[in-house]
C-alpha cells in the first residue's frame, strides 16, 4: 500500500505525450533512449499505486511523410497521422512491458488484429485493475487533434488530471525560445488560456476540460525525471483550472 505520507498528487492522471518527444535527438522516427526514458518514468509512477492513462501524439512519424501527404485531402492526413499514433502506443506499450509494467493500447480505429478497439468500459476496467492504458487512433475521426483525444478520453476515463509535456517549463505569453520578454504564468483559467489564445491545447481541447472540470498541467519534458517530479510537487508546471 502507498505510505499516505507519501501519497501522490493525483490518483488518476492522463499524460498527453508528443509524438517529437519520442523522437528523442533523432529527427524522425523512435529515439530507443527515449522510449526507454518514458517508460521508465511511467513506470515509478505505477509505483506509488497510480494507473496511467496515456495518450501519444504522431508528429515523429507522420512529420516523414508530411511531404507523400501533399496533394491529399485532409481527412486523408488526418487519418494517415491516427495511424503513426498506433505505431507509437505500440512501442510504448512494449517498453512498458519490458519493465513488468501492465498496459494496453486501445485504438479509436478497430484494427483487431494490432490492438484492442476502443471501448469506454474496457478501459475503465483496466484502470480499476491497475493496468496503465495508451489511447491510440487520435478520437477515430478527422479534424481533431491528439490534445482533444486527450482531453476527451480523460473525461471519460474520470482523471483527475491531464499532464501536458511540452519543451518548456510551463505556459508563457510569447515563446520563450524566440520572445526573451515572454512572461511565464504559474496559473491560469480556461476561460484566460481561450480569451488570450495561448494555444497550449487547442481551443477544443481546453473546453472540454473546463466542462468536465479537468486542471491541466503544463510542464516541461526536457529534464529526465520531472513526469514523477509532478507527482511530488517537485517541479514547475503551469496549472489551468477554473480558479
Amino acid at each position: 500500500m502507498t505510505d499516505p505520507v507519501n501519497a501522490p498528487r493525483f490518483k488518476r492522471p492522463l499524460l498527453k505525450l508528443s509524438g517529437e518527444a519520442l523522437m528523442g535527438s533523432s529527427s524522425y522516427g523512435i529515439d530507443p533512449d527515449a522510449l526507454r526514458r518514458f517508460a521508465g518514468e511511467i513506470s515509478e509512477i505505477t509505483k506509488l499505486g497510480v494507473a496511467v492513462s496515456v495518450v501519444v501524439g504522431g508528429g515523429n512519424i507522420y512529420r516523414g511523410l508530411a511531404g507523400a501527404a501533399k496533394g491529399m485531402d485532409r481527412v486523408t492526413g488526418d487519418y494517415m497521422g491516427m495511424l503513426a499514433t498506433v505505431m507509437n502506443a505500440l512501442a510504448l506499450d512494449q517498453a512498458l512491458k519490458a519493465l513488468e509494467v501492465a498496459s494496453r493500447v486501445y485504438s479509436a480505429i478497430p484494427m483487431p488484429t494490432v490492438c484492442a478497439p476502443y471501448q469506454r468500459d474496457e478501459a475503465l476496467a483496466d484502470l480499476a485493475a491497475g493496468r496503465s492504458v495508451i489511447f491510440a487512433g487520435g478520437t477515430g475521426n478527422p479534424f481533431f487533434t491528439t490534445d482533444t483525444t486527450a482531453a476527451l478520453r480523460a473525461a471519460e476515463m474520470g482523471c483527475d488530471v491531464i499532464l501536458k509535456a511540452t519543451s518548456v517549463d510551463g505556459i508563457y505569453s510569447a515563446n520563450p525560445k524566440t520572445d526573451p520578454s515572454a512572461v511565464r504564468y504559474d496559473t491560469l483559467t480556461y476561460t484566460q488560456v481561450l480569451a488570450q489564445n495561448l494555444e497550449v491545447m487547442d481551443g477544443a481541447a481546453i473546453a472540454i476540460a473546463r466542462d468536465n472540470r479537468i486542471p491541466v498541467l503544463v510542464f516541461s519534458l526536457l529534464n529526465p525525471g520531472n513526469i514523477v517530479k509532478l507527482f511530488t510537487g517537485e517541479t514547475a508546471a503551469t496549472v489551468v483550472s477554473g480558479v
